[in-house]
């Protein structure tokens, strides 16, 4: 004679309690031996024991206390903002130095115990905490590039014979337009250099693409580099691919490569540096007069600094493919600044000139400086007195400047500077 239903139902609530806690193998094992006592379906029987946990009432979990409270909330947020909003993964290791730098300068004020946890603080805890402010920031860019054909035989397509990208001083460079969405007339580019070594970025603007302000641009690129400019890469466009630049690089005993004609990813140090260094700081409007150019230079003398000595990067240094599954493994993130100083190529002089820089840096001043010329483009744009050219649909969003959720964080924890 089978059990009734009565007896099913209290059978099914004892064995739920062990099916809650079970392995997966010996959950299989619990389901057989229910239909064995009730005549169950094994779906039935699954079903019966999920109704069961549910008619349970939930135990209440045990809150654990705040470690990180709105006093080490606070300070975080603010360091972050200064930084331009980097991932945990790059704050985290950088943290002790960016409060070390604005304690220097009087940007922040915490006391020693809210200091120890701030540096405690993991990369997963950074992300969690700033989620939200991360999301109101999320935007999306775009880039492109135009391609040239002379000097190609002469020079050669990069290959690892001729560089070594483990030293510093050789180098990608690409360019970014500033059009506006059409590529009509003249207007200013933005010249983007990154050491493959150390992640060392350098920017100029230039009035046009001409050769001869590309050239000009680079050969103040180089008074500027830390190190000797040793190698230079590009794209097939013009602007680089011409005689001035290969007689120069010649005579300067630089070697000069050029990627692969449409294969972008040849240049995939100085291409990802397009969106994070020049377009979240200037956005897409069109800039081709005079005083435009003029605070784009004055821009990048503020950009330069803060990339180079307050944004930590990590490098690729092993990649491996199981299957479908792709495993990356990254280095510990370090500004270009700090790899420059563990290298061993570079000189004990030009290692104390650059600590003696640093410790004069600002990372909230730069960062005010840099949104006070993201002012004026705005402003100069907005009161052009010519016919502009029309952005393309949906652009409106994007050329507002990156920073401008920032300038609110920086302004409240400093008392309205």
């Amino acid at each position: 004679m089978g059990l009734s239903m009565k007896e099913k139902k209290a059978v099914t609530k004892q064995m739920a309690k062990r099916y809650s806690r079970a392995s997966k193998a010996l959950k299989g094992q619990i389901l057989d031996e229910l239909c064995a006592l009730t005549s169950w379906t094994r779906r039935h029987a699954r079903r019966a024991l999920g109704t069961a946990l549910k008619d349970e009432p939930a135990r209440p979990r045990k809150q654990r206390a705040k470690i990180y409270g709105k006093d080490v909330l606070e300070p975080m947020r603010f360091v972050w903002a200064a930084l331009g909003g980097p991932a945990g993964k790059r704050l985290a290791p950088f943290m002790g130095e960016a409060v070390e730098a604005l304690e220097r300068h009087g940007e922040l004020k915490i006391s020693d115990d809210v200091k120890i946890r701030l540096l405690k603080v993991s990369a997963a805890t950074i992300d969690r905490a700033l989620a939200q402010e991360r999301r109101r920031l999320r935007i999306k860019g775009r880039q492109g590039t135009k391609p040239g054909s002379i000097l190609k035989r002469q020079i050669p397509i990069r290959t690892f014979a001729d560089w070594n990208e483990n030293r510093p001083g050789f180098c990608e460079v690409d360019l970014v337009a500033h059009d506006g969405g059409s590529s009509f007339g003249e207007f200013c580019q933005t010249l983007d250099l990154v050491c493959i070594a150390t992640g060392w970025t350098e920017m100029r603007a230039i009035q046009t693409k001409a050769q001869r302000w590309v050239l000009e641009a680079i050969i103040d690129v180089r008074q500027s580099l830390p190190f000797p400019l040793l190698g230079l890469d590009c794209d097939n466009g013009s602007e680089f691919i011409n005689v001035e630049l290969f007689k120069y690089c010649i005579k300067e005993g630089i070697t000069f490569t050029r990627s692969r004609p449409y294969r972008k990813n040849d240049n995939c140090f100085v291409e990802q540096k397009n969106w994070p260094v020049v377009r979240q700081q200037v956005g897409y409007l069109r800039y081709d007069t005079a005083e435009e150019l003029e605070v784009l230079r004055k821009m990048y003398g503020y950009l330069r600094l803060y990339m180079n000595f307050f944004q930590p990067q990590m490098k690729l240094i092993s990649k491996s493919r199981n299957g479908a599954k792709v495993v990356k493994k990254f280095d510990l993130a370090q500004t270009p600044y700090q790899r420059v100083l563990v290298s061993a190529e570079i000189s004990e002089r030009t290692k104390q000139k650059l600590t003696t820089l640093y410790k004069d840096l600002n990372p909230a001043q730069l960062k005010r400086d840099l949104i006070d010329c993201q002012d004026q483009l705005l402003k100069i744009s907005a009161t052009k007195t010519r016919k502009e050219v029309k952005p393309p649909p949906g652009q409106a969003f994007r050329d507002r400047r990156y920073s401008w959720k920032y300038e609110d964080i920086i302004r409240e924890a400093t008392g309205g500077i």
